[in-house]
């Protein structure tokens, strides 16, 4: 992980995905852990609910993943006040297909990024999360889901199959109302 100044040592706010159980609020923890920063974690419905949300005071950053479908709209349609600060690779939590009891789901709820862990034939619902996939599988919405194993574990699904972690690429991005550069010289001022 890089320990460059580039504004992140002042990040001590984190918004990511949620809900509950999501891969990027565990990278979220890692991140906060391997600086040893007493900082927040924040879940939102979408990356796109929590980047409307982030104050744009330099404290706060957006937490995503390299492999989030829209990350590259995101940013790009946000470079006046989205900057990526550090990225990391840390294992995922382990990825499953997992149901209420069914062998063979008939419909699978999961988030745009592993549909292909999706068995053929199988009719796919995409939510906005792991763990909302999860979520819709316990409540019956769906008789499968890709989610994560703690996801699955935290609504009493049982694991049809296990993909085991995948190494990931997460990424942090600082949110300022000004220019990087510009923001480090505002903070500089203030401690003077």
């Amino acid at each position: 992980m890089s320990r460059t100044k580039n504004g992140s040592e002042h990040i001590r706010h984190l918004h990511t995905l949620g809900p509950q159980g999501t891969n990027l609020e565990a990278a979220s923890h890692e991140w906060l852990r391997r600086r040893d920063i007493e900082g927040t974690v924040r879940l939102h419905s979408s990356i796109e609910s929590a980047l409307d949300a982030v104050p744009d005071d330099g404290r706060h950053a957006l937490v995503a993943c390299a492999v989030y479908p829209a990350l590259h709209t995101l940013v790009f349609s946000n470079l006046h006040r989205l900057h990526m600060v550090d990225s990391f690779i840390m294992p995922t939590h382990n990825m499953v297909l997992a149901t209420k009891g069914a062998a063979r789901p008939a419909t699978v709820a999961s988030h745009p990024a592993p549909t292909r862990l999706i068995p053929a034939g199988t009719e796919i619902r995409e939510v906005l999360s792991n763990s909302q996939a999860a979520i819709d599988c316990a409540e019956g919405r769906v008789e499968g889901c890709i989610t994560t194993i703690v996801a699955a574990k935290n609504h009493g699904l049982r694991v049809v199959r296990d993909f085991g972690a995948v190494p990931m690429v997460f990424t942090v991005h600082q949110v300022l109302a000004v220019g990087i550069e510009n923001a480090q010289l505002i903070e500089a001022g203030a401690a003077l």
